[in-house]
């Protein structure tokens, strides 16, 4: 039994050392440089000033809601998008549906910076010139003004995520047994029908798992931000994550920096415990 125990530890070790060099300890040191005032090179001490600062902080709190509202879009979009995606291939098993598998998934093989500047040039450049020609002057200026910025991110995200979540929705679609529709269809149920009252109750699961991944990723997003508008016009696309990285990097508030981060953590950790709650009460 001793020697089980053991052989079960040993195993595991390289990839709990591995996570606590990557993560833990990180994490730690990042909470006690929250409570001081570092630059990179020195720190002292200041104890709540940091958090007690973001309370009255307006481009962060700023940058909180272009989150949340960020990510509520995205995971409305990127669901329904994927389930639709899903039921679309999964209809018949034949060789276009399984090409449109693949060009659906595409996207999110591709790096963020890249995603973002394909959509930068999809934005300024071809939406510019549809415009011109069209005489359709919503096309113009689509990342210049903050008004369409933010949905030029939110458009790019449910472009490369979309085929991820379609995968996770084809899985259990294709678990849902084949004799109950047919049962369904020989008692005269028409399509409508048929998803409603047997695919959509099988998939609950399926939407468990994909708004918890679509909501993490939503608010961790930050290449394709970068890339696509670098949080401009007026900072008006500047999410949580970039607003981070230039109080750290750009501001030398590294200290600050920590504090935001943490606040981030935990506000991620507590919605995403209170999603997956409610969505495992209604799956039961």
């Amino acid at each position: 039994m001793f020697t089980r125990k053991y052989n079960y530890w040993l195993f595991i070790a390289p990839t709990l050392i591995l996570l606590a060099v990557i993560i833990v300890i990180p994490f730690i040191i990042g909470i006690f440089y929250s409570f001081t005032n570092s630059n990179g090179l020195t720190a002292s001490w200041i104890g709540l000033k940091n958090y007690r600062l973001l309370l009255s902080d307006d481009n962060f709190l700023e940058s909180c809601w272009l989150t949340i509202l960020f990510s509520l879009l995205s995971v409305v979009g990127i669901n329904v998008i994927g389930l639709g995606f899903a039921l679309l291939v999964t209809r018949s098993d034949n060789y276009f549906n399984r090409l449109l598998r693949t060009i659906f998934f595409v996207p999110n093989l591709i790096g963020g910076i890249l995603l973002g500047f394909i959509w930068q040039f999809i934005f300024i450049q071809i939406f510019q010139a549809f415009g011109e020609s069209l005489d359709w002057s919503w096309l113009e200026g689509w990342l210049s003004t903050p008004a369409t910025g933010l949905w030029g991110l939110v458009i790019l995200f449910w472009w490369q995520m979309s085929g991820y979540i379609m995968l996770i929705y084809i899985s259990f679609l294709n678990n849902i047994p084949k004799n109950t529709i047919e049962s369904a269809e020989l008692d005269g149920a028409n399509n409508q029908q048929i998803f409603w009252h047997i695919k959509l109750p099988q998939l609950a699961p399926a939407f468990t798992i994909s708004l918890f991944l679509t909501l993490a990723n939503s608010f961790k997003i930050y290449e394709q931000n970068l890339a696509l508008t670098n949080g401009g016009p007026y900072r008006s696309t500047e999410l949580i994550s970039m607003n981070i990285y230039n109080t750290a990097f750009v501001n030398y508030q590294q200290g600050y920096a920590q504090a935001e981060g943490i606040v981030l953590f935990f506000f991620v950790m507590l919605v995403s415990f209170a999603q997956l709650y409610f969505s495992r009460k209604r799956e039961s």
